[in-house]
């Protein structure tokens, strides 16, 4: 690991200013992805400025329709939060399957979000919800949000504040993980929203997380398992190494899928 200096800001516009005076300056939330890839030397930022202590950032809030979550909120917390549990239970579920307890007690939502690791949970969520990304400059979408590999619409001197979940009729997350790290070889969220049914697949693509929309438009018209059993989604573009061919995933996106809806009820 290079030299850094390290920065501990107490609201988002001293964290703003501390990232443009820096040379090459990162934000630190969880730290569940940045600070081993500095220890693998594969990273090499000038500042690190740690947003742990901002209180604004940590906790969940009722806007009516649903719940916000604010950036720095833990996995643990979102998992364990009475207010999820009650108005959206398949997030504080998924929540509860990430990682294991050291993970799920330092990752923190924002960060994961920003990340957008193909194999990550959250994004599943915020796309089969349709989330509303809430940052210090606008607010985007999750349809707009998420562009790519470890890409999203986030500016160089953008940061997260928040993530606005609606409630949904039904929804639910299905996901075969790999058993060490409890990442998705293949996740599917669904949900049946009052705009239809929203259908999300995280850790098949090469592109990362996408909508199904094949399987939308046929839970729209009948939310049952047996809707998606015969839908296969096309192996070209997805993701092939040591656990899972491209062929396997696209399978294990209908079985998934299958289970998620059965599971919404």
């Amino acid at each position: 690991m290079y030299a850094f200096n390290y920065q501990r800001p107490d609201s988002v516009a001293a964290a703003g200013s501390a990232l443009g005076g820096s040379d090459d300056g990162k934000f630190l939330a969880g730290g569940m992805t940045l600070l081993p890839t500095m220890k693998q030397r594969l990273a090499s930022p000038s500042d690190l400025i740690d947003l742990s202590g901002i209180g604004d950032l940590v906790g969940i809030d009722d806007n009516g329709d649903g719940v916000v979550i604010r950036a720095m909120t833990t996995h643990a917390a979102v998992a364990s939060s009475s207010l999820v549990q009650a108005k959206i239970p398949a997030l504080a579920a998924l929540a509860e399957g990430i990682g294991d307890p050291a993970v799920r007690n330092r990752g923190t939502i924002g960060g994961s979000v920003a990340n957008n690791d193909p194999a990550a949970d959250y994004p599943a969520a915020c796309l089969g919800l349709g989330a509303t990304i809430v940052t210090n400059q606008r607010e985007i979408s999750a349809d707009d949000f998420f562009t790519g590999l470890f890409e999203t619409a986030l500016g160089e001197d953008e940061l997260i504040t928040a993530i606005r979940f609606p409630s949904a009729t039904k929804a639910a997350y299905q996901k075969f993980d790999n058993p060490a790290s409890r990442y998705a070889i293949v996740g599917v969220f669904v949900a049946q929203t009052a705009g239809g049914a929203r259908v999300a697949v995280t850790g098949a693509s090469q592109d990362g997380v996408f909508r199904a929309g094949e399987m939308e438009q046929a839970l729209s018209g009948n939310w049952s398992s047996d809707a998606v059993a015969n839908i296969a989604v096309p192996a070209d573009g997805l993701n092939a190494d040591i656990h899972a061919s491209a062929a396997y995933r696209a399978h294990l996106v209908t079985t998934m899928a299958k289970r998620a809806v059965a599971a919404a009820g």
